[in-house]
């Protein structure tokens, strides 16, 4: 930007706002220093109430403030490091109040109402522009790196900067409105063309649409002398620090020109018809709150378990405060992962269910168990330490096999193909007559059989009425020695069908069922899930 043309801009902020400068002192020699650190009345920026300046209230509500972007990020480093995270690369993320978009909304709209019609910003004015979020990401990222040691460039642990301001302090008068024709300009990022001017921090939070931003998005956040504005005067805005014969000798910045000022009411007149907040902006006194958090992305340990006992839950049972079983598979596989991998908490998920009364063998039933904002990676040498921990406890009522340590792609693993899965069963049944041959052959015979099953009435507490078609796959009968109305009923299903309510019926919800294909009552005593056929952890 032509340096009249900022002088304009930065002198109408000064002059039009009670009195205020927003932190801008006109001065004839923009080489002197302290035309950069002195902020005369103003101590929070309008515009960015602080953000930009590094300026902060922390979680006590003591004030905090930072000289530069270098000294913001070691806070940051700091409060990583106390985590105690094991990280290989981190995704900065920024959360600012409404009233901060509200407030570059209404700056952005009288630039573009007062310079719309110069030849330069027709010609150099592009569609897009970056706020003053991208512009503390790129500011911060850079020397974050190098204290981290690592990239910005993932999204396994994320840092996130969470600005807030008090009820008071955000609060939007409505403005008169409009005839409904215009509508709120989405915001996006765009990057006014360069200009070699030197001012404080704040302000660049006004105009922080430069080549030197497009330059420092497109290098993920290097910063090279080739930028517009120099390297001599970036590292001084942004590490305090400056080489004062560089600065002296740089060309282009001279004596600010002269300008003429406009009236109040041509500038507030500016931004009411689109929306936005009357222009000059006023004067603020209370900087934002900040809260830092930093987290990892969930991990996953995957594998199969068996439950041995027929008392044992799938998930932690509570009912009127009463615990019902001794245990839960949840508690007792996330219970020694969790403290392993040192994560704030977890979520256990499995391939279906089995009711607390059935137990869960043969190949296992495959499990993942997420991990929480986890502080240490699981190394093959751990993983097979989680499963001897988990398979040496006392009561044996749950092992694990084939433990792995899997990143995102776990969950997609056991999606995949769980619709289509099969399982297998043992069932212990009993029926009111002796079992004959012709029963065997009977049982035996059917290949795919289609059954209708409604929601069963143990589960209409919870479940909705709804009917579901079902395929039994195949059955075989193992006649009980010693008894002719017990018999062992091996047979494989669909995924999702109510083995119990096959058996018995449920009242005629189930159609047709062992009772109904036999013509007589069938009761189910005890079952077994044997197999559950899904190709994720076999080995």
């Amino acid at each position: 930007m032509a340096t009249r043309n900022l002088s304009s801009v930065l002198h109408e902020l000064r002059e039009h706002g009670n009195g205020a400068n927003n932190g801008v002192r006109e001065t004839n020699d923009l080489t002197d220093t302290g035309y950069v650190q002195e902020f005369e009345e103003e101590f929070v920026c309008r515009v960015c109430l602080g953000i930009l300046q590094f300026v902060y209230s922390d979680g006590k509500g003591v004030l905090v403030e930072k000289n530069n972007a270098g000294d913001f990020a070691a806070t940051i480093e700091d409060a990583v490091k106390k985590e105690g995270h094991e990280i290989d690369n981190f995704c900065l993320e920024v959360s600012l109040p409404p009233i901060v978009v509200e407030k570059e909304q209404a700056v952005w709209s009288y630039i573009e109402k007062k310079y719309s019609s110069e030849s330069w910003f027709s010609e150099k004015f592009p569609s897009e522009r970056i706020g003053v979020k991208d512009f503390l990401k790129l500011s911060v990222a850079n020397p974050l790196e190098k204290l981290l040691d690592v990239k910005s460039n993932g999204s396994s642990f994320r840092i996130c900067l969470t600005y807030t301001l008090s009820d008071a302090s955000s609060k939007i008068e409505p403005l008169p409105e409009s005839n409904g024709c215009s509508k709120r300009r989405k915001i996006g990022r765009f990057f006014i063309f360069g200009f070699p001017f030197v001012f404080p921090i704040e302000t660049l939070c006004i105009l922080a649409s430069t080549s030197l931003m497009h330059t420092c998005k497109s290098s993920h956040g290097a910063i090279t002398e080739s930028l517009f504005l120099d390297s001599a005067h970036f590292k001084f805005l942004f590490d305090g620090t400056d080489d004062s014969d560089v600065l002296k000798n740089c060309t282009g910045l001279h004596e600010v020109e002269k300008h003429n000022t406009v009236t109040n009411s041509s500038i507030e007149s500016v931004d009411e018809g689109n929306g936005f907040l009357p222009f000059p902006l006023e004067k603020v006194n209370n900087c934002c709150s900040l809260i830092s958090q930093c987290y990892k992305t969930s991990i996953y340990v995957g594998g199969r378990y068996l439950k041995y006992s027929r008392n044992v839950s799938q998930s932690r049972w509570i009912i009127d405060d009463e615990r019902m079983g001794e245990a839960s598979v949840e508690e007792i596989i996330g219970g020694s992962i969790l403290p392993i991998c040192q994560g704030d908490s977890y979520k256990f998920h499995a391939a279906g269910r089995e009711d607390i009364d059935v137990r869960m063998l043969g190949t296992g039933r495959p499990f993942l168990v997420e991990i929480q904002n986890a502080r240490q990676f699981p190394s093959d040498v751990l993983i097979k330490d989680m499963e001897m921990k988990i398979n040496s406890l006392e009561r044996n009522l749950v092992k694990v096999k084939n433990l792995k340590f899997l990143g995102s792609q776990g969950w997609v693993m056991m999606r995949e193909g769980e619709a289509e899965k099969q399982k297998q069963y043992a069932a212990l049944v009993w029926i009111s007559r002796p079992l004959n041959d012709d029963d065997v052959l009977s049982l035996s015979s059917f290949k795919d059989m289609q059954i209708l099953q409604k929601t069963p009435v143990r589960v209409l507490h919870r479940r909705s009425p709804l009917g579901r078609e079902k395929t039994i796959h195949w059955m075989k009968v193992e006649r009980v020695a010693g008894s002719s109305q017990y018999f062992m009923l091996h047979l494989c299903t669909q995924a999702g069908t109510y083995i119990k309510e096959f058996v018995h019926g449920d009242l005629g919800r189930t159609q047709p069922s062992v009772g109904s294909i036999l013509g007589c009552r069938a009761e189910i005593l005890q079952l077994d899930v044997t197999d559950v056929k899904m190709d994720c952890f076999q080995t």
